[in-house]
């Protein structure tokens, strides 16, 4: 399974309503997981770039992997 959000894990509570909900919720998700934090602006935007219709390309980083620790 892929799961893919543009917020971080602390602000999940944010979106739930609930940070005792959140923390259950990525408590379950991450367990056996291998999360991957890309930083850098998305294709949509870098097409919109391209197209001329926003501004100059912000510096970006390469995507790491992360582990879970397990």
């Amino acid at each position: 399974m892929i799961l893919t959000s543009n917020k971080s894990f602390l602000d999940w509570g944010e979106i739930f309503g609930d940070q005792v909900l959140a923390t259950a919720i990525l408590d379950r998700l991450l367990h056996h997981a291998t999360t991957l934090n890309i930083k850098g602006e998305s294709y949509r935007l870098k097409e919109k770039r391209k197209a001329g219709l926003l501004g100059k390309t912000p510096r970006t980083e390469t995507a790491k992997p992360e582990t879970t620790g397990e």
